[in-house]
């Protein structure tokens, strides 16, 4: 990037150098691409055209593959969210047993004994 700098900064300073030294020759340049642009204009048509179609295409294929991955993370979350509550509902039911359990047993004790 560093090496770019320079490179730019030069271009600049040429071109400044040129409009503010040589103004005719700036509008030289200028009339120049102005009656030279109807005859560019057809010959990098199809170049432009080529690659915005590129473009378009990437961008398609790109928003295809983002929309993918984020089903694929949607359904990593439900798995996940659905484990835990199996864990908290298995939890809940040995809570439940265990507490059921000492109540069986006293009832099963108060039944010898009677």
């Amino acid at each position: 990037m560093s090496h770019m700098q320079p490179l730019r900064t030069s271009v600049l300073k040429q071109v400044r150098h040129t409009y503010t030294d040589h103004p005719v020759k700036t509008l030289a340049m200028g009339m120049g691409l102005a009656i030279l642009a109807p005859a560019v204009i057809p010959l990098v048509k199809p170049l432009a055209k080529a690659a915005i179609k590129t473009s378009v295409s990437f961008y398609e294929k790109t928003k295809g593959a983002i929309a993918e991955t984020g089903e694929v993370i949607g359904d990593i979350v439900a798995e996940a969210k659905a484990e835990v509550a199996a864990e908290q509902a298995k939890k809940v039911g040995v809570a439940a047993s265990l507490i059921a359990t000492p109540n069986n047993h006293q009832d099963s004790q108060v039944k010898t004994t009677n």
